[in-house]
Formats: structure tokens, C-alpha cells, sequence
């Protein structure tokens, strides 16, 4: 693995993830899929405005939604800070964002302010309330789609990974279930970014982490789902999370991307199969089912994301910084690039951040 490639997967992960946020600007949350087509026609494939009356009614093709926005927050961070700083990303959000809001989902930069942001933003603002008792009980992947710029940057570092990604996604969304698919995303993420494939096999490198005590998901079972024999002593917690069921989940998933036997036709009903809503129960094994269909083919997966319908942005975002991770900058095709407003900047910054991956 050279220092070029692993910069590379980076790179295309966070400008997988910023294509994705855009592309879904136009088409977001259309839950009836026949007026998804009669606005936009059978298959888009490029960035879109949005419709009057829609969500992100404003903005044009190519922009960046809130949360687009957020993570070129955290991107313009870890940079200046050449790594994690809550009080440095904090700031900034008491700063360059909170001052926009008012605390009503159709406001703000972007067009929308998500639910856990909402509610970050009346504790913090309306109560007084400090970092740290600002988190809610949102169900969403709002915290993904942020700290996926953490696990770009500390992808070889798997037990500082699931730390800083456990402790800014708690700033927002509080439910345990949640938290741990977060940081078990995040950890894919990082593993792709390495080289590693999802396939059947990375959930097993997950959970060879897990036993080693890099991350902090609890474990009975021996590293190949054998049962604990008799007289065999409770294994030591190696963090907070009960179950390491979220790290299991990719590679089931990935095994039926794989499987000839098991077909979801076109790739986009993968949202039918999964579910459409927001809830990130239904948004993570869509994103890891496309992104291991399509592991070297960054439009099929994102474009099959954004025509499923529903939550597709947040679907798009998943999907394509995993795909991302896996083509490399290098493979994204340049039309989505050409098309991302303050695109050069966005991958300025994508490139600084690679950069120290590893460091």
C-alpha cells in the first residue's frame, strides 16, 4: 500500500460523500415514487434543483444541503487543527451555524435543519445547556454523515476511530443502538480506506478488533460466532456497546450484493427491501448492499441510492463515501466533480485531510 493510494481512497471518500449530498438536493424525500418520476423522470443522473415547495426549495444543482454544510464544518477542523478538537468544532458550530437557526426544520443553510440538530440547537441556544447535554434521542444517521470525515482521518487508528467518532456523535444523538451503528459504519469506513473489501470477510477483521480491544463493542462468542466453551471466564468489556451485532451486519450484506441467488433488480428497490425512511436501521444496509455491488463502479452506486426514493440523500452520502473509499478520488467520474459548487475547495480540503491519514 503506498502513501499515493491511501490518500487516494480518502480523498474519494469525503468527495464521495459531498457528490452524494448534493445529488440528493433536488429529489430529496419523495416516499410516492411515481411523483418522484413524474418530476425528475425515470432515472436521474446528475445534480437537480429542487421543485417548488420541496425540500431545499432555493437552492440549485450542484449545492450543498445542511448537511453538506456540517461536514465541511468538521472537514475545515480537523485540518486547522490537524485532528479532532471538540472545543475547535464546537466553537464553530456555536459560531457559523447555530446563529442561522431558529430551530424549525424549514431554516437555515441548506433549506432544512435535521431533527438532532434542532434539538442541539434549543438546548444549546434556548436552554443555555453545554456541549456534552445537547444529545437527543434521533434515530437518524444525522451523525454519520458528519463524522465520516473522522473515520477517513483516523483509519489506521481503529481504537482512536471509534473514540472521537463515539464522542462527537454523542454531542447530537444519545441512543446506545444508535451510537453503535454509527461508530460501526465508521469503522467500515475506515477499514476501506485501508485497502480492505467489503465483503464476507470484514466483518471478522472488525471483530478480531474487537477481541484485541480497538473497538468497544462486547463479545461472547469467539471470533468465528463459535459458542464460549464451559469454563470459559465473561470477557472483559472492551467499551460501551453490548453487542457487536453492527459490525456483523456489513458482511452479511455484502455476501448477498454477492450472491447470484439473491437478486434485488434494479439495485435501486434496495430501498424497497430495506426501507425508504430516515431511520439508520434501514439507511446502513442499503448503503453497504450498494456500495458492495458496486465496489469499483462509483455512478452505479450512488445514482441506485439517489433513484430509491425516500431518505435517498442521506442513502447517497452512505453510499457514496464507502464507494468513494473503494474507487478513489481517481475514480469518481469527473462529471461529479465538475458539477459540486465550490468543488475545487471541497477537494482541497478533502486532499489536506488525506494527507494526515495515518499521522
Amino acid at each position: 500500500m503506498t502513501d499515493a493510494a491511501l490518500q487516494d481512497r480518502a480523498a474519494g471518500a469525503i468527495m464521495g460523500a459531498f457528490i452524494g449530498d448534493a445529488l440528493g438536493v433536488g429529489p430529496h424525500w419523495y416516499y410516492d415514487l411515481e411523483e418522484l418520476h413524474r418530476d425528475y423522470g425515470d432515472w436521474i443522473t446528475t445534480y437537480t434543483d429542487p421543485e417548488p415547495g420541496r425540500y431545499h426549495e432555493g437552492l440549485k444543482a450542484g449545492q450543498l444541503s445542511q448537511a453538506g454544510i456540517i461536514l465541511r464544518l468538521m472537514l475545515r477542523s480537523l485540518v486547522d487543527q490537524g485532528g479532532y478538537d471538540e472545543a475547535d468544532f464546537c466553537r464553530r458550530m456555536d459560531e457559523e451555524l447555530f446563529p442561522l437557526l431558529d430551530g424549525t426544520p424549514a431554516n437555515g443553510p441548506g433549506g432544512y435543519t435535521s431533527q438532532s440538530i434542532r434539538n442541539a440547537w434549543r438546548k444549546r441556544v434556548q436552554e443555555g445547556l453545554p456541549w456534552g447535554q445537547t444529545g437527543g434521542n434521533a434515530d437518524t444517521t444525522e451523525a454519520i454523515e458528519r463524522t465520516l470525515a473522522l473515520a477517513v482521518r483516523y483509519a489506521m487508528q481503529p481504537h482512536e476511530l471509534a473514540t472521537v467518532i463515539s464522542n462527537n456523535a454523542r454531542l447530537t444523538q444519545i441512543d446506545d443502538v444508535v451510537l453503535s451503528m454509527t461508530v460501526a459504519y465508521g469503522a467500515v469506513l475506515g477499514l476501506l480506506v485501508q485497502g480492505h473489501k467489503l465483503d464476507k470477510n470484514l466483518s471478522g477483521i472488525m471483530m478480531q478488533l474487537v477481541k484485541t480491544g480497538q473497538l468497544p463493542f462486547h463479545a461472547v462468542t469467539h471470533s468465528d460466532l463459535q459458542p464460549p466453551r464451559p469454563g470459559d471466564p465473561d470477557p472483559p468489556r472492551a467499551g460501551r456497546f453490548a453487542s457487536p451485532d453492527a459490525l456483523l451486519t456489513p458482511s452479511y450484506v455484502a455476501t448477498a450484493a454477492t450472491d447470484p441467488a439473491i437478486a434485488i433488480e434494479p439495485a435501486w428497490k434496495v430501498s424497497l427491501v430495506y426501507g425508504m425512511p430516515c431511520a439508520i436501521y434501514h439507511q446502513l444496509p442499503a448503503a453497504y448492499y450498494l456500495a458492495a455491488r458496486f465496489p469499483q463502479d462509483f455512478e452505479s452506486a450512488v445514482l441506485h441510492a439517489l433513484n430509491g426514493g425516500g431518505q435517498n440523500q442521506a442513502r447517497t452520502i452512505l453510499t457514496g463515501a464507502l464507494a468513494g473509499a473503494q474507487t478513489g478520488l481517481a475514480g469518481i467520474p469527473q462529471r461529479f466533480l465538475d458539477g459540486l459548487e465550490e468543488g475545487q475547495t471541497l477537494r482541497k480540503l478533502a486532499m489536506e485531510l488525506a494527507t494526515r491519514v495515518g499521522v
